[in-house]
């Protein structure tokens, strides 16, 4: 059913043009004696075609064409102008000025149907090409949503393999990456950024797989040549990852070779200070510390919150990005859920 939208101040037109319309058949006339009130209706509501007089109060036609063609998605909706024989200069005006075709009084009924249905024609394949065009959008999306959901399986299971040959538990990176959302979130990055970072956090030790067990599972402190191996995990992440067509894995990349940074310049991999270290980097510092800190783990026992808090506030500037931090005790009672929700098992103390 096409909606027709008449406007006319004359009571008499109205009714012709309305009758005139019914005849097309599957045809809902909308009718208006005043342009203002017209145009308020389509603001709201987008008519398939408008049949609109020149000669009105308040409004002309071409005034209200032009207000019509102003309205956001309304600049393909086909229009006919009413106007007199002898308004040749009118008829151009409104050609140039966004109407379709015109019609001129006295309407003939058979020129007024061969004229309207051409514009409901072209209309119809308006509708046809968006409706194809929504259609194949939401297929893309859909294959989109696909290959993504497959990414994150796969980084998932990347981070599972890490997860093996590591005392740390799985639990850790579930934590750690909502932490790193909740700091991107007080950052006030995009919705897009802060998932983004949600689903790349996990993969910061990765790096892990290419440690030898003697290191990667000593329950004491590393000798300093020991530490040295265990610091290349940076750059091996880096490497496994890097070079991927894949944006979580190349932010993963990013965060794993990033993440033991410090912002005084004393971390590592390349000893990068302050707003040179990757915004994931200074992010995903922040919430792996945190968590590590306040996680029980064979070898120690969990810190309380309040001395892991001090840690991080005496290592404003220093160890971490001022900002972060405050990002992150701003959203502590969403730390607090994120803790309750992804609990650790009970692991025995040796």
């Amino acid at each position: 059913m096409h909606s027709v939208l008449i406007v006319d101040d004359s009571d008499i037109n109205l009714t012709l043009i309305k009758a005139l319309v019914l005849k097309l058949g599957d045809c809902s006339p909308i009718l208006f004696d005043n342009p203002l009130s017209a145009l308020e209706w389509c603001r709201e509501n987008v008519p398939d075609l408008v049949i609109v007089d020149y000669m009105m109060p308040d409004m002309d036609g071409l005034r209200f064409i032009s207000a019509f063609r102003a309205l956001h998605g309304r600049d393909e909706i086909p229009v006919l102008m009413i106007t007199a024989n002898d308004q040749k200069d009118v008829r151009y005006d409104a050609l140039l000025g966004g109407a379709n075709d015109f019609l001129t009084k006295p309407i003939d009924r058979i020129e007024f149907s061969a004229r309207a249905r051409n514009m409901l024609s072209l209309r119809t394949g308006q509708k046809f090409l968006a409706d194809r065009a929504a259609h194949l959008s939401a297929l893309v999306e859909a294959r989109t949503a696909e290959i993504r959901e497959r990414e994150k399986e796969l980084i998932f299971r990347i981070s599972r393999a890490a997860e093996f040959r590591d005392p740390e538990t799985g639990a850790h990176i579930q934590r750690m990456a909502h932490y790193s959302q909740i700091i991107a979130q007080g950052l006030d990055l995009s919705p897009s950024t802060q998932k983004l970072i949600l689903e790349a956090a996990p993969m910061h030790d990765v790096g892990k797989i290419g440690i030898p067990d003697y290191i990667l599972l000593k329950p004491g402190k590393l000798t300093p040549e020991e530490f040295e191996v265990m610091k290349g995990h940076a750059r091996i992440g880096h490497e496994l990852l890097k070079n991927s067509r894949s944006e979580i894995m190349q932010a993963g990349a990013e965060v794993a070779i990033s993440h033991h940074e410090k912002y005084d310049g004393s971390g590592y991999p390349f000893g990068l200070k302050g707003k040179h270290i990757p915004l994931f980097g200074r992010i995903v510092a922040v919430a792996d510390v945190f968590d590590a800190l306040t996680s029980e783990r064979p070898y120690k026992r969990a810190w309380p919150l309040d001395d892991a808090c001090k840690f991080l506030e005496d290592g404003r500037g220093k160890h971490f990005d001022p900002l972060c931090i405050e990002a992150f005790l701003a959203g502590w009672e969403q730390v607090l859920e994120i803790r309750q929700r992804f609990r650790d098992e009970e692991i025995p103390q040796i």
